[in-house]
């Protein structure tokens, strides 16, 4: 039984050690045309989904992409969802990362969360999203796996709520986002880290 324990422990060490050494939360700007949104990541409760986002921040491929899908509540129009980043990009990709559910990180879909956007588990690389509103169903749940969130919202909800109710046109790449695409996407002009 102390074999045990002992075993757990000297296993667990590297995993606490690296947690201790990653930051509680870093803090990234995007700046858009309609204003800054500051955003938390949570490095240490989702560190493959953060470490993805960072690298295109380091990178600057952010840089001059768009905010480019509004997807508003059919009940609430003020509730949903905005996503930017690469758009399928491919040039402008790196690979894409293993799939970090909430029901792993203990993040939620709340209010002014940032998660990534995917096709299939596995399949995220640039592009993301921003939630307005509490959207739970987006959560890991038992056969469904849910979207990779990774921060908050700090600053410029109001922006991001600009960005919600842009128009929008019937374009989409699917059923699912038919009517979800903005018709003069808004730029992100730059997506820095802040000290």
């Amino acid at each position: 039984m102390k074999r045990r324990v002992l075993l757990g422990l000297l296993l667990a060490m590297p995993l606490a050690i690296a947690a201790t050494r990653a930051p509680a939360a870093t803090r990234v700007a995007i700046r858009t045309d309609e204003g800054t949104i500051t955003v938390a990541l949570e490095p240490r409760r989702a560190p493959v989904t953060t470490a993805n986002f960072l690298r295109y921040v380091d990178a600057h491929r952010l840089d001059g992409t768009r905010f480019y899908r509004a997807a508003r509540g059919q009940r609430d129009p003020a509730i949903g969802l905005v996503q930017g980043g690469i758009d399928h990009d491919l040039p402008r990709s790196f690979l894409p990362i293993a799939h970090e559910p909430t029901s792993r990180t203990g993040l939620r879909h709340v209010d002014g969360t940032i998660s990534m956007a995917r096709n299939e588990v596995g399949s995220a690389m640039g592009d993301f999203f921003i939630v307005v509103g509490p959207a739970p169903y987006l959560d890991a749940r038992p056969n469904y796996p849910g979207y990779a969130a990774f921060g908050r919202v700090t600053a410029g909800m109001d922006v991001v709520r600009r960005i919600l109710a842009k128009p929008t046109y019937p374009g989409g790449l699917s059923r699912a986002t038919l009517n979800q695409t903005i018709r003069r996407p808004v730029r992100i002009l730059s997506v820095r880290r802040v000290s």
